[in-house]
């Protein structure tokens, strides 16, 4: 009899202690974002995990391969250099069709500490009516300070964007990039240009000693 007082006298404090311990894990840093997009299911898992899809929303261009460890590379910036197009070399970690998608995903070129990191991205998509999906995402995996806070706050802001044109796409059609491609063209051009003025300056300088 003292012995099965004894176990659940350690059951019931394995549970106290398993209670106060989950606040703490309540408080990992993450990305929440949700939207109801007019669409089943379906249709929303294949826009987010087809480079076609992909296209209709997120981005002018991507790498998407639906399979465990397969790419999920988001390009915003078609025309830059290898590796500086956007989520590059990102990988998809598991799927459940037109249910789930888990991904790596990494910071903007501007950010070069935080973007050598990774960080995961989980997006559920549940429908909640006729013809309606709604779609969560949750972003985990933060570290904190520097670069990492500027990618947290970059992220909090662009999650709800990309959202907000998955929903668009479903109800007006899908997304017209010409326009912003002519802006990374501009952008591209610039920073080709910039560069070349500072290797000219550079080996004048060398040239000099």
């Amino acid at each position: 009899m003292k012995r099965v007082l004894a176990l659940a006298a350690l059951v019931l404090a394995t549970g106290v202690l398993a209670q106060e311990k989950a606040p703490g894990l309540a408080m990992e840093k993450s990305i929440d974002a949700r939207v109801v997009v007019k669409a089943v299911p379906a249709d929303v898992f294949k826009a987010w995990t087809t480079s076609e899809g992909i296209r209709t929303f997120f981005a002018p261009d991507a790498n998407v391969q639906l399979r465990v460890d397969g790419p999920f590379e988001i390009y915003l910036n078609p025309l830059a250099p290898p590796g500086m197009k956007g989520a590059d070399g990102m990988r998809i970690l598991a799927f459940q069709q037109d249910r789930m998608l888990t991904f790596t995903w990494n910071a903007p070129p501007s950010m070069p500490e935080a973007r050598a990191q990774r960080t995961v991205v989980i997006l559920r998509m549940k429908p909640v009516g006729d013809n309606e999906t709604e779609v969560t995402i949750h972003h985990v995996g933060w570290g904190d300070g520097g670069e990492w806070d500027k990618a947290y706050d970059y992220f909090s802001k662009a999650w709800p964007g990309v959202l907000g044109s998955l929903r668009k796409r479903f109800e007006t059609g899908p997304l017209d990039f010409t326009e912003w491609m002519q802006r990374m063209k501009e952008m591209t051009e610039k920073a080709k240009k910039d560069a070349e003025a500072r290797d000219a300056q550079e080996k004048a300088a060398q040239e000099k000693k």
